[in-house]
């Protein structure tokens, strides 16, 4: 019964996200979702109680809790700003391909159409930004100029604006390309001794060689700290 519970619980979620990154918050009803799902309308109340409750569970379970990904990026034998970029390609290439986090994105971008308070993930992102950046600086690969935390904040927030504007205006298809063309000018300024072609060349081989779902996190997704 357990089991079952859960396969109803991800069907639910996967409909309402696949309708909530087409359609956005307002363009879906419970119906929708209960019709996308095969399930009753019933079952989407019994499981999630609301559609609020079914937004907040969809942003949790991809777009909240992708900064646990830098969890897969603790080797030290990699250079941690390659390790950075490449964070970016796998977080890139989710929000352009994977529907529960393109759905997470579009229902924070919503958040005001929303009756319940959404998590924020930029927070927790800036904070794996920031570890990347400072292990960087220990190293000696930064630049003298670079502060970890000060230039955490500022890559976290053009990141996202860089793929939400290409998509906007070119399609999702384009984004790790115009992301490419960031990092090569974006490392200009952050290493001592700038190489964004390596860099860079080396991050995107490493991301596209991962999957693009995170662990599962649906039922209990954990707080990065």
């Amino acid at each position: 019964m357990q089991e079952r519970a859960r396969a109803t619980r991800r069907s639910l979620l996967e409909a309402a996200a696949c309708l909530f990154a087409e359609q956005g918050y307002t363009g879906t009803s419970v119906n929708d979702i209960s019709a996308r799902s095969g399930r009753t309308s019933g079952s989407v109340y019994f499981h999630y109680a609301s559609k609020e409750g079914i937004a907040l569970a969809v942003v949790r379970d991809r777009f909240a809790t992708w900064p646990g990904l830098a969890a897969r990026y603790t080797d030290r034998a990699v250079p941690p700003l390659e390790r950075l970029v490449t964070l970016s390609y796998e977080i890139a290439r989710a929000l352009a391909e994977d529907p529960l986090t393109r759905a997470g994105a579009r229902l924070w971008a919503e958040r005001d159409t929303i009756d319940a308070p959404l998590p924020d993930p930029f927070a927790l992102w800036t904070a794996a930004a920031t570890r990347l950046l400072a292990q960087a600086r220990s190293a000696g690969h930064l630049a003298r100029h670079v502060r970890p935390a000060a230039t955490a904040r500022t890559l976290v927030r053009a990141f996202f604006g860089l793929c939400t504007l290409t998509e906007a205006l070119e399609g999702p298809h384009t984004v790790t390309d115009r992301l490419t063309d960031w990092w090569h000018l974006t490392l200009l300024s952050l290493q001592r001794d700038a190489d964004p072609t390596g860099v860079v060349g080396k991050a995107r081989a490493e991301a596209a060689r991962k999957p693009v779902d995170p662990p599962d996190s649906t039922d209990s997704p954990e707080p990065m700290e």
